[in-house]
């Protein structure tokens, strides 16, 4: 996988976009549940009062507050409001704002930033909730007696002056008494506690607390939907860059493959099955394709979630971590085992589509064969099994997927139940808050999403690593057939001389030399024929001289040089080459003819034809060169697609002409017809000509006949009958003696 890390370079600024957006986005949706805490916290339990320190308190009311608090802070409490009564200058603004002024002053809080009103917050609200339980033990009063730390009290006693005129030791310490409790709870304890006496503060100022709490709720959601928005568009941007960056590197990547098996030689092409690569550039390449996009979408995102997560919900409750311990450990052994009982079936995977793509490919391009012996049951059931191997291996996989999905959802739902099992616990206790247990839910649901999310990576990562290796395995491949470093320029004086000096060749892996010390030359203007019976080296030959192969030992030398000193691409446009099976491609006559020359005139495509005998039936058809070919030429017959390859190799003009058996599926007479033309017309060429007729060969200036890949006989057609049994044999097992004479 990581050898292919390298095609991502072209990318790294889409990468880097979307990496930015999906902080952009973690943020915003981590920020979500404490909103919806404040929401449920301040807005419903609290009323939209957000701290302990009131805007407006009553003179009467702050009277009452500061006896329970010390000197200190009565100083810090005082310095933080302003008194205003009638004789105010914005005494009619705040009449407005407050009508129990009209009644008696009140104390209105100056402009104080955060961090004053943080440390006022435990000063005023303590002071808040003292006065609040003063106000309860009066209302607790039996048979007109209060029951004060065990001391009997007359209910009509005024309990503020009996706390005002206590020491100021004896008031602090029953002050710390009375809200024990919430000072060890910290302050947002304070400020909830405090916040009911502080609702009736502003009722008892002619405030619409109302409107306070339906202000907060809404100024709140407001806020949460502009940062679900923003997390919308961050999901939208990074699908977007998530997609561009897949399908560009899916692209360079079939692009890289295409280009490197067009480098191929023989050796490598017999090394991967056609199947094999049709699968590695498709298939394996969309694995990785999907990858790049679950990569991106979550190797970023995801750890960013689980982290900020975990810390969120450490801060919402600490008591609470070990729950999150638990559900992430349990995560962690479950996406562990479903890795390891997977991997291992992802090559057996993409192995069992290689072979069901060989069949299917067998049994398409071999329908008639098979129908012609009709074994049509036999593919079935070969492809049957083919199928059936590949469905149970992909059903075990599922299986095993399909286990890890349900096992998550129950672990994520367990989990919910604790928190809501130990919160409920704690918020009776009153340690916790019902908005930071709602919180922490959706924290701890974050955290288990987050690894869901890696859990799809994972589940990928196997498969596409497979995928890749296999990629890679193209794209490493050493080309055993290279360009020389310092490509040599042929003798310009000799246009199309092919030599042979002691060849010979074994293919890749065999245990003997098919071709054995083979010499020969073939000269410019004369026809060199090969001929020999099935097996003997002859289509052997002639790729070693447009280096599909290269020679084991000896030399092959094209105007006077070395063909592994030439460049490819300057020795194979020397050559015209018509392979022994005629290979058309999809388009039209024109495009095929031209593929050899893409400058042909019309001229030179109808010269073409007729030398091969093909311009009849081009005239018949309706468009002419611009008929119709299927693929591989299905709506033509093998003779015509044989001309059609004739007429292409000649388009290109070529000083060394190559026929590999090419006039096999001709008849007699037209095979006659086109020797003659052929002859007529490439007089300057070389022509090297493979067949297995007899009255095919016959007229050329050189005969080379082979035997197990050795050289029997060389020379005419009357000399070989005379010196070469070989030869003899070929000629007497087609033509009479009177018709060899």
């Amino acid at each position: 996988m990581l050898k292919l890390i390298k095609y991502l370079k072209p990318f790294i600024g889409l990468i880097i976009i979307a990496i930015i957006l999906l902080f952009a986005q973690a943020m915003a949706d981590l920020s979500l549940p404490d909103y919806m805490s404040k929401i449920v916290n301040n807005g419903i339990q609290q009323g939209g009062i957000v701290n302990a320190v009131p805007k407006a308190i009553r003179e009467s009311q702050m009277n009452k507050l500061i006896i329970f608090m010390k000197q200190d802070d009565i100083n810090l409490v005082m310095d933080s409001y302003t008194l205003i009564n009638a004789s105010s200058e914005n005494y009619a603004h705040y009449i407005e704002l407050y009508p129990a002024l009209k009644n008696e002053p009140i104390y209105v809080l100056n402009d104080i930033g955060k961090s004053r009103i943080d440390e006022l917050n435990p000063i005023i609200g303590k002071a808040f909730i003292a006065v609040s339980g003063v106000n309860k033990i009066k209302s607790k009063a039996k048979n007109g007696m209060i029951d004060f730390n065990g001391n009997k009290i007359p209910a009509n006693t005024d309990l503020f002056n009996f706390f005002k005129n206590l020491p100021q030791e004896q008031r602090t310490k029953i002050s710390d008494e009375m809200n024990k409790q919430f000072t060890a709870l910290g302050n947002k304890m304070i400020i909830q506690a405090a916040a009911i006496p502080i609702k009736a503060e502003y009722e008892a100022l002619g405030v619409d607390t109302e409107k306070i709490q339906t202000r907060y709720i809404i100024n709140t959601g407001i806020k949460m939907l502009l940062i679900s928005l923003i997390s919308a568009l961050c999901i939208i941007g990074v699908g977007f860059l998530a997609s561009k960056t897949a399908a560009g590197l899916a692209r360079n990547l079939r692009m890289a493959v295409f280009t490197k098996v067009q480098s191929f030689s023989k050796a490598e092409l017999d090394k991967f099955s056609t199947a094999s690569l049709i699968t590695r550039t498709t298939n394996d390449i969309t694995q990785i394709q999907m990858l790049i996009v679950i990569i991106i979408r979550t190797v970023f995102y995801a750890p960013i979630m689980a982290v900020g997560g975990i810390i969120k919900a450490l801060d919402k409750s600490q008591s609470m971590s070990w729950v999150i311990g638990v559900a992430v450990i349990s995560l962690l052994i479950l996406i562990t085992t479903v890795f390891l009982t997977a991997l291992p079936k992802f090559r057996v995977i993409q192995n069992l589509i290689d072979r069901l793509n060989l069949i299917t490919r067998e049994n398409l391009s071999g329908m008639m064969v098979i129908r012609a012996f009709n074994n049509q049951n036999f593919e079935e059931k070969r492809f049957d099994q083919a199928n059936k191997n590949l469905t149970n291996t992909n059903l075990l996989v599922n299986r095993i997927m399909a286990v890890m999905f349900p096992t998550m959802m129950l672990i994520m739902n367990g989990i919910t139940l604790l928190i809501v099992w130990v919160g409920a616990h704690q918020i009776a206790n009153s340690s916790m808050q019902v908005g930071d247990m709602m919180a922490f839910m959706q924290y701890a649901m974050q955290i288990i999403f987050a690894f869901l999310m890696m859990s799809f990576m994972f589940i990928m990562i196997p498969r596409a690593s497979v995928a890749a290796q296999r990629i890679a395995e193209v794209l490493d491949t050493e080309v055993k057939i290279k360009d020389p470093e310092n490509p040599k320029s042929s003798n310009k004086k000799l246009k199309g001389l092919v030599e042979f000096k002691n060849v010979s060749f074994r293919y890749p892996g065999a245990d003997e030399d098919v071709l054995k010390n083979i010499s020969f030359k073939a000269l410019p203007g004369e026809t060199t024929a090969i001929i020999g019976s099935t097996g003997s080296g002859k289509s052997t030959l002639v790729n070693l001289i447009l280096r599909f192969y290269d020679v084991t030992n000896g030399q092959i030398l094209v105007d006077g040089v070395d063909v592994r000193d030439i460049s490819q691409n300057k020795l194979r446009d020397k050559i015209g080459y018509v392979p022994q099976k005629s290979y058309l491609f999809s388009g039209t006559i024109e495009s095929n003819l031209k593929y050899a020359n893409e400058n042909a005139s019309e001229a030179d495509m109808n010269e073409a034809a007729d030398i091969a005998q093909a311009i009849e039936f081009i005239k018949e058809k309706a468009d002419g060169f611009k008929s119709k070919i299927a693929q591989r030429g299905a709506n033509l017959s093998g003779g015509q697609k044989q001309r059609l390859s004739i007429a292409r190799a000649l388009i290109k003009k070529p000083e060394i002409f190559i026929f590999d058996d090419s006039f096999s599926a001709l008849d007699f007479k037209t095979s006659a017809v086109l020797r003659k033309a052929l002859n007529e017309k490439t007089k300057s060429s070389t022509i090297i000509l493979v067949a297995q007729r007899i009255s095919t060969v016959m007229n050329a200036e050189q005969i080379i006949v082979l035997d197990e890949g050795r050289i029997v006989g060389k020379g005419k057609h009357k000399e070989l009958m005379k010196s070469c049994k070989t030869y003899q044999e070929i000629a007497l097992s087609q033509l009479s003696k009177e018709e060899l004479a």
